[in-house]
């Protein structure tokens, strides 16, 4: 539980380097618990657009920004983090592939991730080296409703800027070390759990966990990942002929171990920063 909750903390820090250097990007550590909070209680993920409230909030607060520029700066800089986690989870399989064997379907689900990652990456990095290019596409696809066209060139320009984070040479450096923090630290925490319930598997079955669960929570889901989780964990185990019972067992107290804290720490947090969910529901959509 302890390790768990120390990856999520090391997530808030790496995301607080994805932020541009000016303005200085606030303590964003409230809007990682709060938003990992809702994924678990909300369905498809919605906690990421909790996160991109609550962050949008932070800057609004801290800096002279309009909520509009506030929240697709956010968003912008929650996009890259998805690109990055995806690239780590397709590289952590690509690694196990060579070491450990891997089902077929789980190969599969890998190579849409990372076929889906190299758009992304195409995308951010064109956006980032030819943003006039991107600029007169987004004006010629917009250009008979003009105050569509002025929202999205504005929209635009405030994602833009949200990629000078990850181009700064001392950020990306900073980035580069926390991500695999980032992911050694739930592995850690996978193989703490088997070595709980007395399965002696070396440390390599904590990465197989972690990097079965990333494919299978990928897609937005259940609530808490609901199904999934379980599924891909059980999955993880009988790669190391794991008895069905235990594995499912082993991916049920996994998750709860995960999931109680998030949510408990998550609250407390909501309740810190005087927030309620529904805030999130009711705030007005940035592009009004």
């Amino acid at each position: 539980m302890a390790l768990g909750l120390a990856g999520l903390y090391a997530r808030a820090f790496r995301w607080h380097w994805l932020f541009p250097p000016a303005p200085p990007p606030p303590d964003i550590v409230p809007a990682t618990m709060v938003g990992y909070m809702a994924n678990n209680i909300l369905p498809l993920r919605a906690g990421e657009l909790v996160r991109v409230y609550m962050a949008a909030r932070r800057l609004r607060e801290a800096n002279a920004m309009s909520a509009t520029q506030a929240f697709w700066l956010a968003a912008a800089t929650l996009v890259i983090e998805r690109v990055l986690d995806s690239l780590a989870v397709v590289l952590i399989l690509t690694v196990l592939v060579f070491i450990t064997p891997v089902p077929t379907g789980v190969q599969w689900a890998a190579g849409v991730l990372l076929a889906v990652d190299i758009i992304g990456v195409t995308v951010l990095v064109t956006l980032a080296r030819a943003p006039q290019l991107a600029r007169r596409i987004l004006a010629r696809l917009t250009w008979r409703w003009p105050r569509i066209e002025q929202a999205a060139l504005g929209m635009f320009e405030t994602a833009l800027r949200g990629l000078e984070g990850s181009r700064t040479p001392a950020h990306a450096i900073r980035i580069a070390a926390w991500t695999p923090i980032i992911w050694a630290l739930p592995a850690a925490a996978a193989w703490a759990m088997l070595r709980a319930f007395h399965l002696e598997l070396p440390f390599l079955a904590g990465w197989v966990v972690i990097a079965f669960v990333g494919i299978g929570i990928s897609v937005p889901s259940a609530p808490g990942y609901l199904g999934v989780f379980h599924f891909a964990a059980k999955l993880a185990l009988d790669v190391f002929g794991v008895a069905p019972s235990t594995a499912l067992a082993y991916a049920l107290i996994y998750h709860a171990s995960a999931a109680v804290p998030i949510t408990l720490v998550g609250w407390l947090y909501l309740v810190r920063e005087h927030v309620s969910l529904g805030d999130v529901r009711r705030a007005p959509t940035p592009v009004t």
